[in-house]
């Protein structure tokens, strides 16, 4: 599963229902670097984790190039039906500088991919759903060769299926 700027919900998800959906950070790689900072110093041998610059501070800082880099080795190897979660609590659920516009949807590929389903997570507070033009975006940049669906989702039902196992992968939206 991919997602962008709902990283809580969809682990949230995913840790309670690993027969449906596995996220990069789910990987074990990604597991174990989730949330870590690590950087070089200047003159200085060894690995940091302080005063290493934030992920927006530098556009080559070490975390930011490992997350790109690991990204796009998981757009590369996904495969079949692939599911997005995107937030409609922003104005531009697609975001362009995201690393899930910027990298991994041009990565999707038709050779392997058949589908990319994108689930639009909605709270009381939703500025976008499925109409947004941003996805218009998202679906002009993906392969022409891989079907596009998107669906808008009560938050809450995707926390349902994440506490329900009896509601079955298919059946959560």
């Amino acid at each position: 599963m991919f997602w962008s700027d709902m990283k809580d919900v969809v682990h949230g998800l995913t840790a309670k229902r690993k027969d449906c959906f596995v996220t990069l950070e789910d990987t074990l790689l990604g597991s174990v670097l989730d949330g870590l900072m690590w950087c070089g110093k200047e003159g200085k041998n060894g690995t940091f984790s302080n005063g290493c610059p934030e992920w927006s501070e530098c556009e080559d800082n070490p975390v930011r190039s490992f997350w790109r880099s690991a990204s796009a080795a998981y757009a590369d190897a996904a495969c079949g039906d692939v599911t997005a979660m995107l937030s409609g609590s922003t104005t531009t659920p697609f975001d362009p500088t995201s690393i899930f516009a910027s990298i991994e949807v041009m990565r999707l590929k038709a050779l392997r991919v058949s589908s990319l389903n994108v689930v639009m997570a909605l709270k009381k507070n939703t500025k976008s759903d499925c109409t947004n033009a941003s996805l218009k975006k998202l679906q002009n940049q993906l392969d022409p060769n891989v079907t596009y669906t998107c669906k808008d989702v009560a938050e809450h039902r995707v926390e349902q299926c994440g506490s329900q196992p009896e509601i079955t992968c298919g059946a959560c939206w």
